[in-house]
């Protein structure tokens, strides 16, 4: 059985760098059974002040970003983001390769945006520092309400936890949801959150002594083959419509509607991933009316067909 090749991955950490930020790449992509090889650097090859009291070693210099595969911009602190790309930054940007995919954690779009690999793209980054990006960057179609965003060879995620999500989505679009799962299993993170989940929940705890929505969602994720309307979720949570409508949200940030929606997306992709089945079934075991439903839905959560979908793992089933 042939071994997948090991994808290099460097992160480049700059002044400033949020040590959380900075570990993620290599605490996610490092427990993917060895598909990722995980590598840092800085500008110089001299040790980082980080935002916190203390400076780390790295063990490479600028030149190791020319092997990367894929490049990740940790995040740093917002005092330290520069007014204009200082020359030892845009030397070591200068060296991706062309084809490298290029990953940015939360304030890291800012690098990204002034050396203008961001232009003409949709990118986010923290909700409190978007206004001031789309300011900065008016060329940049920057939406402060997501996760992250994957615009192909560009990739930009939100504050601290979204930097798990981008890389968790790096693993399951790369290798497929089984091992992205084993993942998170072994980080003990949530396995999927759906790029387009909101960044930031108004009210994420509920009141004290309210009822809450995780038994009810609990729930729904072993009906979703059934057609689940928001009466139905409702009545199970003991709620009126409406207030369950109004805490769902309040918890989760969405919609029941468009949370059942991105739960029967990632099922599908699962089942189109580990099995065989045609699209029209596993349409309805997902809970989509029919494959023309699955298909709408799939491309406008990912922009492929099932079809397409299913051929880009069909290898990784086999390593």
């Amino acid at each position: 059985m042939q071994r997948a090749r090991v994808e290099r991955v460097v992160v480049l950490a700059l002044e400033g760098v949020y040590p959380f930020e900075l570990g993620i790449p290599a605490r996610i992509l490092g427990a993917a059974d060895g598909r990722y090889e995980v590598l840092t650097c800085s500008v110089d090859g001299r040790p980082v002040r980080t935002n916190a009291d203390f400076t780390i070693g790295v063990a490479h210099g600028p030149e190791i970003l020319a092997t990367a595969d894929t490049v990740v911009i940790a995040a740093i602190e917002p005092a330290h983001i520069p007014g204009e790309l200082p020359d030892e930054i845009a030397a070591a940007l200068a060296l991706i390769r062309p084809e490298a995919r290029v990953v940015s954690i939360c304030t890291g779009a800012f690098v990204l945006a002034e050396a203008g690999l961001l232009d003409g793209r949709k990118a986010t980054t923290h909700w409190q520092v978007a206004d001031y990006f789309s300011r900065r960057f008016p060329q940049v179609d920057v939406d402060p309400d997501v996760l992250f965003v994957d615009d192909g060879r560009m990739l930009t995620s939100a504050g601290a936890a979204s930097g798990v999500d981008v890389c968790l989505h790096l693993v399951r679009k790369d290798h497929g949801s089984e091992l992205a799962n084993r993942v998170a299993r072994r980080c003990v993170v949530p396995p999927f959150r759906d790029g387009g989940q909101a960044q930031y929940i108004e009210q994420p705890v509920p009141d004290q002594g309210a009822a809450g929505t995780a038994a009810t969602r609990a729930w729904a994720l072993e009906r979703l083959g059934e057609p689940l309307t928001l009466a139905d979720l409702a009545a199970h949570a003991r709620m009126s419509r409406r207030t369950f409508a109004r805490r769902f949200n309040e918890e989760v940030g969405l919609s029941p509607g468009r949370w059942l929606i991105q739960q029967r997306v990632a099922r599908a992709r699962h089942l189109l991933e580990a099995s065989d089945l045609p699209v029209d079934h596993i349409a309805g075991e997902v809970g989509f009316a029919t494959g023309a439903s699955l298909r709408q839905h799939l491309h406008a959560a990912i922009g492929v067909s099932p079809q397409a979908y299913r051929r880009t793992f069909q290898e990784s089933r086999r390593v």
